[in-house]
């Protein structure tokens, strides 16, 4: 069964070109926000049960973290040549079943 996806609204979060600290900050406080939702999240769900399964939190955490690494790197390059980073991060919300 194929499942129907409807894009219920765009949400442009960020468009823009920047230097790289400016881009460093934005992208690194987004980063942060979803690795603090995740440990939450993790939290949350081992409150009174601490075998609950949070191995998907625990990955994107990693994952997170390796991102904000990369990104840091990319920004100190950028800075060394003086460069600007164009970022555009759009975020599509829809309802599905």
């Amino acid at each position: 069964m194929k499942t129907i996806k409807e894009v219920i609204n765009k949400v442009q979060l960020v468009d823009g070109v920047f230097t790289a600290s400016e881009a460093s900050d934005i992208v690194s406080n987004l980063i942060e926000e979803k690795i603090n939702f995740h440990k939450l999240h993790r939290l949350s769900l081992s409150e009174g049960n601490i075998n609950s399964d949070t191995g998907y939190d625990d990955s994107r955490v990693i994952e997170l973290t390796a991102d904000r690494k990369e990104l840091k790197q990319l920004c100190r390059e950028a800075r060394l040549t003086g460069k600007k980073i164009k970022i555009n991060g759009i975020l599509e919300i829809e309802v599905i079943d």
